[in-house]
């Protein structure tokens, strides 16, 4: 029985299909096609997000996390670095602890 998942993984996972007894065929993006791979895991782990909560909501922001660690590597940053921009923005427009949903603006 085959199982096709045409899709990035993480490095540990065709050693953990092996220790399963199972064999994985895997091959290795281009720059190109690793950030497009990339772009699709980001929104996979969106999902995942979405439709999780309490200790697995957790788990997938930490995947979410790593995706955005691997993306901040194509720019040339380190996760750390997207944290401080993201300290950055925090300090002059705030974060999201008050809630506030803007329904609308009125111009004068």
């Amino acid at each position: 029985m085959e199982r096709i998942y045409n899709k990035l993984v993480r490095d540990g996972i065709p050693d953990i299909i092996i220790s399963n007894n199972e064999t994985p065929v895997t091959g290795i993006l281009d720059d190109a096609e690793y950030k497009k791979a990339l772009e699709e895991k980001l929104y996979e782990e969106y999902e995942e997000v979405i439709s999780s909560d309490g200790s697995d909501r957790c788990e997938e922001l930490a995947d979410m996390i790593e995706v955005i660690r691997a993306l901040a590597k194509l720019e040339n940053k380190t996760l750390e670095e997207i944290i401080s921009l993201a300290d950055d923005k925090r300090a002059k427009r705030g974060g999201f602890d008050k809630k506030i949903y803007l329904e609308k603006v009125i111009e004068r």
